[in-house]
């Protein structure tokens, strides 16, 4: 299908979450407030299990990495079993002030986040016209496709629990930073093949420019979303842009 801002034929949206398919609210006024002031509790009732111990073992070469960059950690001890959850909610809560998208972080949090969701204490939230057009896309034979920093599962819970249903029937791939930082270009690359497409046929919806930079380097169309809200980016007038769905594949 050809988009008339790039003039590509164009077979995946690939979408943003946070300012994009959803209100940057939700993220910094439910979600993270959700994880920090669920982060004891969750560690309390996971301790010893498998999913406790990645995100203590992620966590701890993370924590690594930053000390070798000469970042001022918190202190990390894991001689005991306490000392490491010390440690572990320490440095996740340093992470978390600094908005830091780590993948150790992501991993905790969608894991946070996926109980939330499963007990009904939180209910993802889209714009309303966002549903609407990936019913539109798929119906013109184009793939709604999710790219953000949140974790693959959290972005599934946040798609499967909308008040407009469960959207995730709609969405061809969720990608995580697990194929790279939203930054590279090789990032667009690896999403491209994992959807059998080429980089030419992908448009890359986001509110972030030098995201935006890296998917058109990797030669992804690319439309920058002007959601009310989203913080002023830099180089914004080199990007077709959008203020509703409606305007994408119309």
């Amino acid at each position: 299908m050809i988009d008339h801002h790039t003039g590509r034929d164009v077979r995946v949206v690939l979408l943003d979450i946070e300012g994009t398919t959803t209100p940057m609210t939700f993220v910094h006024d439910v979600l993270f407030p959700f994880a920090r002031m669920s982060l004891p509790g969750w560690c309390r009732a996971h301790a010893g299990s498998e999913q406790y111990r990645q995100v203590l073992q992620r966590l701890a070469e993370e924590h690594a990495a930053d000390r070798r960059t000469g970042n001022p950690v918190p202190e990390w001890c894991d001689a005991t079993p306490a000392e490491a959850d010390v440690s572990l909610q320490a440095y996740a809560r340093w992470l978390m002030e600094l908005d830091r998208k780590t993948t150790g972080l992501k991993l905790l949090q969608g894991l946070i986040w996926e109980e939330g969701y499963q007990s009904g204490a939180l209910r993802g939230d889209v714009y309303p016209d966002v549903p609407v057009a990936m019913r539109r896309w798929r119906r013109a034979g184009v793939a709604p496709a999710i790219y953000s920093s949140g974790s693959e599962l959290a972005q599934r819970r946040l798609f499967g629990s909308t008040i407009h249903g469960d959207l995730t029937t709609l969405i061809a791939g969720f990608f995580d930073t697990a194929v790279g930082p939203k930054q590279s270009t090789s990032s667009y690359v690896e999403v491209a093949s994992r959807l059998t497409v080429e980089p030419t046929e992908i448009l890359f919806v986001s509110d972030v420019t030098p995201e935006l930079a890296a998917a058109a380097a990797g030669g992804c169309g690319t439309v920058l979303s002007i959601r009310p809200g989203n913080r002023p980016q830099p180089n914004a007038d080199a990007y077709p842009h959008v203020r509703t769905f409606d305007e994408i594949l119309p």
